[in-house]
């Protein structure tokens, strides 16, 4: 029996949104997590041969995973289907706990305790935070809120537009495997290539998509949307990455502030070009606008992604 994705994405996406990802619940991508830990003590080796053979045996080992619990699912009622469908669309979208993670620093911001938000902020990005002002801890913030917003929001839902739950598993394993492995340093600059590259490639697209959508966002939020356009386009080529440019470069457009720019990274400083124009410092307000241009950029995508599932008919095991 075909059970249709569009209802099961709906549901599971507005269950993102109400409930993000309780830190108690069992979660799917930490299962994808132990994945990785498991092949890298297993194949690690610092050549990109043993990388190789770490992300296909992540890839087969996840995809296999999901390819049981479709089969299983087979045998149950319609709507169990559609539940099963609901719960790995809601574990692969990340809008909520992006919003709640990027808040815990904010509120430690505002009240004062600049320590507790540099540890806060420790927790969701790979850059040196102890030496952090608060505008470097904000921007640090924002930077993050853009980045996440293509790789955990407008991704996921693209993926799955495209290829349905398996496209969403694929996706959301790839950037498991990157957010692990995928580093420029002595331990994973050979064995993380694979990663790498795979996640750069699934990201291409996505990546481009959220500088559009932030675009419309911004338009409905009544930001800059013309510099949101153009800065996308002018400074995203800036990074040495060729995806992350794009969300941050329309997100610095949007908000009239300079993101990006020096950061220190195990204890080097990285001397990275700022994104967008000069502009006033960083406050509570352009925190506050971005969680907006999250939730609009994330409802524009759920739009997107709902139409094409209902015109598709994609089914659960299709």
């Amino acid at each position: 029996m075909r059970v249709p994705l569009a209802w099961p994405f709906l549901a599971g996406y507005l269950a993102d949104l109400c409930l993000g990802d309780p830190p108690r619940w069992p979660h799917p991508v930490r299962l994808l997590g132990r994945f990785c830990t498991f092949w890298e003590n297993l194949l690690y080796r610092p050549t990109r041969l043993a990388g190789g053979l770490f992300f296909l045996a992540v890839l087969a080992s996840s995809l296999g995973l999901l390819w049981v619990v479709l089969r299983l699912a087979a045998h149950l009622p319609a709507l169990l289907q559609a539940l099963v469908a609901a719960y790995i669309i809601y574990a692969g979208l990340a809008t909520r706990s992006l919003h709640l993670e990027s808040r815990a620093v904010e509120e430690a911001l505002r009240a004062g305790d600049l320590p507790l938000a540099r540890q806060r902020l420790s927790l969701l990005v790979s850059r040196d935070t102890g030496d952090l002002d608060e505008g470097g801890v904000r921007r640090a913030v924002m930077e993050t809120v853009s980045e996440n917003l293509g790789d955990g929001v407008v991704g996921p839902m693209f993926w799955t537009a495209v290829l349905g739950l398996w496209g969403l598993v694929l996706y959301k394993t790839v950037s498991t495997m990157d957010s692990m492995v995928g580093y420029r340093n002595e331990r994973y600059g050979r064995f993380g290539t694979a990663a790498a590259r795979a996640d750069d490639v699934l990201n291409y697209l996505p990546a481009r998509l959220t500088a559009v959508l932030l675009t419309g966002a911004a338009r409905l939020a009544g930001q800059d949307w013309r510099a949101a356009w153009r800065l996308a386009r002018r400074d995203a080529g800036k990074l040495k990455s060729p995806n992350a440019g794009w969300p941050e470069a329309a997100l610095a457009g949007a908000l009239g502030v300079q993101l990006a720019g020096p950061s220190s990274y195990f204890g080097k400083v990285v001397q990275k070009p700022f994104l967008g124009d000069p502009g006033p410092p960083l406050g509570p307000r352009h925190y506050t606008l971005s969680v907006a241009l999250l939730y609009l950029t994330s409802l524009l995508m759920a739009a997107l992604t709902l139409t094409a599932l209902a015109l598709s008919q994609s089914g659960l095991l299709g």
